[in-house]
């Protein structure tokens, strides 16, 4: 495999999203592979990436949309798919999840050919990727991990926050960490100042720490200081789903051509604001997340003066 910039390993997953604007439901794809891939795609294509992923033959004509689409994209298989029923209420920063089917984890031997610069582990369930995996990795690139599924456990189908046993294990082996204000809450045993969270974190071997705030922005934690990114403002709020992944997405696209922390949050934020307006996967240009931008430094301006 050639080697990438960024090379995202994850699970596409048979989704199911009800919303109140969406009480019946609607089924599609999705997982962090699926976001983090289309996202990517609908970015200027000047930063090499590719797509392990593994999947059950129910998923096999989303593998061939993407490959339609000109993604550089593996599936090493698996008897079934990841199955996940997505509920929000009317807060879209909370969600209620059921797993109505799992994949099979992702092993050494499948990773083999596998080169990147980033590794972006979009873990979904807990045993996805194994210490052992997250340690192989570590000796090839550079790894990023969105935690939220090592913090999951299944019961009668229904997802409960929970820490992980091999955390600091895994986590001495990680470059970049994702998490959200209720998955450091769980990661660091209720540590409810943010900050505080985040040192910890660091002590622990991260050496960047990416705490998202749902659509009050996120706070990043690197070289021993703190970077407040506020979010911007929704027209509508249709889907949180897979904000968290568009915003890793931009973010590593970002510091890849070599933005700053603070820069790449904001890029990162302002993908998020266009993918909650609907739903489905970011399907924005880079255009549209610069005028999100704008608009939000001229408000900050424009308050700063009155």
């Amino acid at each position: 495999m050639e080697k990438k910039q960024i090379l995202c390993l994850g699970h596409i997953t048979h989704d199911r999203i009800v919303t109140p604007a969406l009480p019946q439901g609607v089924d599609c794809a999705g997982g962090t592979a699926y976001y983090v891939a289309w996202a990517m795609h609908h970015l200027p294509h000047d930063v090499s990436f590719g797509v392990i992923t593994a999947v059950g033959s129910d998923l096999k004509h989303e593998i061939d949309r993407l490959r339609d689409a000109g993604i550089d994209i593996t599936d090493v298989g698996s008897p079934t798919s990841v199955f996940f029923e997505n509920s929000y209420g009317r807060n879209m920063n909370n969600r209620r999840q059921r797993v109505l089917s799992k994949a099979a984890p992702f092993t050494i031997d499948q990773l083999k050919e596998a080169e990147a610069e980033v590794f972006h582990l979009g873990t979904l369930l807990v045993d996805d990727f194994a210490p052992e995996v997250v340690e192989y990795l570590a000796t090839k690139g550079r790894v990023c991990v969105d935690v939220q599924g090592y913090l999951r456990e299944v019961r009668n189908q229904r997802v409960y926050a929970v820490d992980w046993a091999d955390k600091l294990r895994v986590l001495k082996h990680t470059d970049i960490l994702k998490v959200n204000e209720h998955e450091i809450d769980v990661l660091t045993d209720g540590e409810r100042d943010l900050k505080r969270g985040a040192k910890l974190i660091r002590s622990w071997g991260v050496r960047e720490v990416l705490i998202t705030l749902g659509s009050y922005g996120s706070l990043i934690y690197a070289d021993d200081q703190f970077y407040e990114v506020p979010g911007y403002e929704p027209r509508q709020v249709v889907d949180a789903t897979g904000c968290g992944d568009t915003y890793a997405a931009g973010y590593l696209y970002a510091r890849a051509h070599g933005a700053s922390y603070e820069e790449a949050g904001r890029f990162a934020a302002a993908m998020c604001t266009l993918k909650l307006e609907h739903t489905g996967p970011f399907d924005g240009t880079v255009e549209d997340i610069q005028i999100i931008m704008k608009k939000k430094t001229w408000i900050s301006q424009l308050l700063r003066n009155l």
